[in-house]
């Protein structure tokens, strides 16, 4: 398994959680989270560039989400606050590698529940 995602639960709206994904692959170029809500798209949430630790958002978790990284464990986290509803999907980790475009790894998925 290259790419294991954890962290998922059912919390309450206003709660936090913390996801982590963990990638037992030779190199990083960068790691990304998506999610997949019921009858939707998957959609991109946040991602961090492995050497220099660049972070990008979508605009729905902007102020609420954070990703980050630990180089040497080769693990990716996202610190998510003041969760909505809204925010329940299953959620995914993937991994660009060098050398290949777009996301050439992605994780099972965590799913997270936000009750109102």
């Amino acid at each position: 398994v290259q790419l294991q995602a954890s962290g998922g639960g059912l919390v309450q709206a206003g709660d936090s959680l913390r996801l982590s994904c963990a990638a037992s692959l030779r190199t990083l170029r960068a790691m990304g989270w998506f999610r997949q809500a019921p009858g939707k798209e998957r959609e991109f949430v946040a991602r961090v560039g492995w050497s220099r630790g660049s972070t990008d958002y979508a605009d729905s978790v902007k102020g609420r989400f954070t990703i980050s990284r630990d180089e040497f464990k080769k693990t990716m986290y996202l610190q998510m606050n003041s969760l909505k509803p809204e925010d329940t999907a299953v959620y995914y980790c993937a991994a660009e590698i060098p050398g290949r475009a777009g996301y050439s790894y992605w994780g099972r998925g965590t799913l997270v529940t936000v009750s109102s």
